[in-house]
Protein backbone atom coordinates (compact mmCIF):
# COMPACT_ATOMS: atom_id res chain seq x y z
CA UNK A 1 0.00 0.00 0.00
CA UNK A 2 1.11 3.60 -1.24
CA UNK A 3 2.71 5.94 2.00
CA UNK A 4 0.09 8.54 0.47
CA UNK A 5 -2.65 6.58 2.14
CA UNK A 6 -1.03 7.72 5.34
CA UNK A 7 -1.51 11.40 4.93
CA UNK A 8 -5.28 10.84 5.29
CA UNK A 9 -7.16 11.49 8.47
CA UNK A 10 -9.85 8.89 7.54
CA UNK A 11 -8.36 6.52 5.63
CA UNK A 12 -9.55 5.37 2.54
CA UNK A 13 -9.94 2.07 1.60
CA UNK A 14 -10.19 1.15 -2.19
CA UNK A 15 -10.02 -2.69 -3.72
CA UNK A 16 -7.56 -2.95 -6.22
CA UNK A 17 -8.77 -4.63 -9.32
CA UNK A 18 -6.46 -5.85 -12.50
CA UNK A 19 -6.39 -3.02 -15.31
CA UNK A 20 -8.55 -4.14 -18.35
CA UNK A 21 -7.80 -2.28 -21.04
CA UNK A 22 -4.22 -2.09 -22.03
CA UNK A 23 -4.60 -0.06 -25.39
CA UNK A 24 -6.99 2.33 -27.23
CA UNK A 25 -8.56 5.38 -26.27
CA UNK A 26 -9.11 6.46 -22.72
CA UNK A 27 -12.59 5.63 -21.70
CA UNK A 28 -15.31 7.08 -21.75
CA UNK A 29 -13.42 9.91 -24.03
CA UNK A 30 -13.20 10.71 -27.65
CA UNK A 31 -9.58 11.11 -29.06
CA UNK A 32 -9.40 11.81 -32.63
CA UNK A 33 -7.72 9.49 -35.03
CA UNK A 34 -4.14 10.39 -35.66
CA UNK A 35 -3.78 12.51 -32.08
CA UNK A 36 -0.21 12.76 -30.94
CA UNK A 37 0.56 10.91 -27.93
CA UNK A 38 3.21 11.27 -25.58
CA UNK A 39 3.99 9.38 -21.58
CA UNK A 40 5.85 10.79 -18.93
CA UNK A 41 6.55 9.05 -15.81
CA UNK A 42 6.62 11.30 -12.41
CA UNK A 43 5.83 9.70 -9.40
CA UNK A 44 2.29 9.22 -8.40
CA UNK A 45 0.15 9.38 -11.48
CA UNK A 46 -2.56 11.18 -9.79
CA UNK A 47 -0.56 13.97 -9.15
CA UNK A 48 0.18 14.41 -13.31
CA UNK A 49 -2.64 14.18 -14.99
CA UNK A 50 -4.44 17.90 -13.78
CA UNK A 51 -1.66 19.79 -14.87
CA UNK A 52 -2.12 18.38 -18.60
CA UNK A 53 -5.40 18.02 -19.06
CA UNK A 54 -5.69 21.99 -18.13
CA UNK A 55 -3.80 22.44 -21.45
CA UNK A 56 -5.27 23.78 -24.86
CA UNK A 57 -4.94 20.94 -27.09
CA UNK A 58 -4.89 18.43 -24.75
CA UNK A 59 -7.39 15.86 -25.40
CA UNK A 60 -7.26 13.52 -22.43
CA UNK A 61 -5.06 12.25 -20.51
CA UNK A 62 -4.92 8.61 -18.68
CA UNK A 63 -3.11 7.00 -15.35
CA UNK A 64 -0.87 4.01 -16.24
CA UNK A 65 1.85 1.66 -15.81
CA UNK A 66 4.78 1.39 -18.28
CA UNK A 67 8.44 0.57 -18.69
CA UNK A 68 8.58 -3.22 -17.60
CA UNK A 69 8.29 -6.39 -18.77
CA UNK A 70 4.98 -7.88 -16.98
CA UNK A 71 1.95 -7.83 -19.67
CA UNK A 72 -1.15 -6.06 -17.86
CA UNK A 73 0.40 -5.23 -14.38
CA UNK A 74 -2.16 -4.74 -11.73
CA UNK A 75 -1.88 -1.88 -9.56
CA UNK A 76 -0.58 -4.29 -6.36
CA UNK A 77 2.03 -5.52 -8.53
CA UNK A 78 3.20 -2.32 -10.05
CA UNK A 79 3.18 -0.34 -6.10
CA UNK A 80 5.36 -3.21 -4.67
CA UNK A 81 7.79 -2.56 -7.29
CA UNK A 82 7.87 -6.35 -8.68
CA UNK A 83 7.42 -5.50 -12.10
CA UNK A 84 9.79 -3.38 -13.25
CA UNK A 85 7.37 -0.81 -14.04
CA UNK A 86 6.54 2.79 -13.28
CA UNK A 87 3.15 4.76 -12.76
CA UNK A 88 3.12 7.05 -15.91
CA UNK A 89 0.54 9.40 -17.46
CA UNK A 90 -0.32 8.87 -21.35
CA UNK A 91 -0.78 12.49 -23.32
CA UNK A 92 -3.51 12.61 -26.21
CA UNK A 93 -2.38 15.82 -27.96
CA UNK A 94 -3.23 17.88 -30.75
CA UNK A 95 0.12 18.95 -32.02
CA UNK A 96 -1.20 22.05 -34.20
CA UNK A 97 -2.09 23.89 -30.20
CA UNK A 98 0.37 22.17 -28.45
CA UNK A 99 3.27 20.81 -28.66
CA UNK A 100 6.25 18.21 -27.71
CA UNK A 101 8.39 21.11 -26.06
CA UNK A 102 5.21 22.79 -24.57
CA UNK A 103 4.49 19.44 -22.44
CA UNK A 104 7.93 19.04 -21.63
CA UNK A 105 7.93 22.76 -20.05
CA UNK A 106 4.45 21.26 -17.91
CA UNK A 107 6.17 18.02 -16.86
CA UNK A 108 9.47 19.64 -15.20
CA UNK A 109 7.18 22.17 -12.96
CA UNK A 110 5.30 18.82 -11.52
CA UNK A 111 8.71 16.89 -10.62
CA UNK A 112 11.38 17.16 -8.61
CA UNK A 113 13.89 16.49 -11.62
CA UNK A 114 16.86 15.58 -8.75
CA UNK A 115 15.39 12.48 -7.29
CA UNK A 116 16.22 9.14 -9.10
CA UNK A 117 15.32 7.44 -5.83
CA UNK A 118 11.18 7.98 -6.26
CA UNK A 119 8.96 11.22 -5.70
CA UNK A 120 8.40 12.22 -2.82
CA UNK A 121 6.87 10.45 -0.22
CA UNK A 122 6.67 7.87 -2.56
CA UNK A 123 10.01 6.30 -3.18
CA UNK A 124 11.37 3.23 -4.88
CA UNK A 125 12.13 2.20 -8.80
CA UNK A 126 8.51 2.53 -9.94
CA UNK A 127 7.74 5.78 -8.69
CA UNK A 128 10.98 7.10 -10.71
CA UNK A 129 10.36 10.02 -12.90
CA UNK A 130 10.79 8.92 -16.98
CA UNK A 131 10.88 10.72 -20.00
CA UNK A 132 9.49 8.35 -23.23
CA UNK A 133 10.48 9.11 -26.36
CA UNK A 134 8.67 7.64 -29.18
CA UNK A 135 11.17 8.70 -32.13
CA UNK A 136 14.53 10.93 -32.36
CA UNK A 137 12.87 13.87 -32.88
CA UNK A 138 11.26 13.26 -29.19
CA UNK A 139 14.90 12.62 -27.33
CA UNK A 140 15.94 15.34 -29.77
CA UNK A 141 13.38 17.52 -27.72
CA UNK A 142 13.39 16.14 -24.47
CA UNK A 143 17.57 16.07 -24.34
CA UNK A 144 17.19 20.14 -25.74
CA UNK A 145 14.51 21.01 -22.88
CA UNK A 146 16.78 19.12 -20.28
CA UNK A 147 19.93 20.94 -20.95
CA UNK A 148 17.44 24.39 -20.90
CA UNK A 149 16.55 23.46 -17.44
CA UNK A 150 20.48 22.48 -16.18
CA UNK A 151 21.37 25.93 -17.64
CA UNK A 152 18.74 27.73 -15.98
CA UNK A 153 20.68 27.14 -12.28
CA UNK A 154 17.14 26.41 -10.50
CA UNK A 155 18.33 22.93 -8.97
CA UNK A 156 21.42 23.15 -7.49
CA UNK A 157 21.34 19.46 -7.69
CA UNK A 158 21.77 17.44 -11.27
CA UNK A 159 19.00 16.47 -12.98
CA UNK A 160 18.49 13.04 -12.88
CA UNK A 161 15.34 12.28 -14.39
CA UNK A 162 15.74 8.99 -17.21
CA UNK A 163 15.03 8.84 -20.89
CA UNK A 164 14.31 5.91 -22.16
CA UNK A 165 12.70 4.63 -25.38
CA UNK A 166 8.51 4.22 -24.89
CA UNK A 167 7.29 0.70 -24.86
CA UNK A 168 3.91 -0.70 -24.57
CA UNK A 169 1.61 1.45 -21.90
CA UNK A 170 -1.07 -0.56 -19.99
CA UNK A 171 -3.94 1.65 -18.88
CA UNK A 172 -4.00 1.71 -14.48
CA UNK A 173 -7.63 0.73 -12.80
CA UNK A 174 -10.77 2.86 -13.44
CA UNK A 175 -10.71 4.02 -10.25
CA UNK A 176 -7.03 5.83 -10.80
CA UNK A 177 -8.19 7.51 -13.83
CA UNK A 178 -9.06 10.89 -12.60
CA UNK A 179 -8.16 10.71 -9.20
CA UNK A 180 -8.15 14.22 -8.42
CA UNK A 181 -11.50 14.64 -9.60
CA UNK A 182 -13.27 11.88 -7.96
CA UNK A 183 -11.77 12.34 -4.44
CA UNK A 184 -10.62 16.07 -4.35
CA UNK A 185 -10.52 16.03 -0.62
CA UNK A 186 -8.28 12.83 -0.03
CA UNK A 187 -5.87 13.86 -3.16
CA UNK A 188 -5.20 17.24 -1.97
CA UNK A 189 -4.08 16.26 1.47
CA UNK A 190 -2.04 13.85 -0.29
CA UNK A 191 -0.44 16.48 -2.64
CA UNK A 192 0.23 18.47 0.52
CA UNK A 193 1.05 15.72 2.68
CA UNK A 194 3.77 13.97 0.35
CA UNK A 195 5.81 17.45 0.19
CA UNK A 196 5.19 17.84 -3.39
CA UNK A 197 2.77 21.16 -3.07
CA UNK A 198 4.91 22.63 -0.70
CA UNK A 199 8.32 21.97 -2.90
CA UNK A 200 6.28 22.78 -6.35
CA UNK A 201 5.53 26.07 -5.17
CA UNK A 202 8.69 27.05 -3.22
CA UNK A 203 10.67 26.24 -6.70
CA UNK A 204 8.51 27.99 -9.31
CA UNK A 205 6.69 30.52 -7.18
Amino acid sequence: MKLRYLFSALLILISCGPSSETTGKPAGETVPAGASIAIFAGGCFWCMEGPFEKLDGVYAVESGYTGGKEVNPSYEEVSAGITGHVEAVRIFYDAKKVTFEQLLDTYWMQIDPTDKGGQFADRGRQYRPVLFYANEKEKAAILASREKLEKSKRFSAPIVVAIEPAGPFYRAEEYHQDYYKKNPDHYNRYREGSGRGPFLRRIWQ
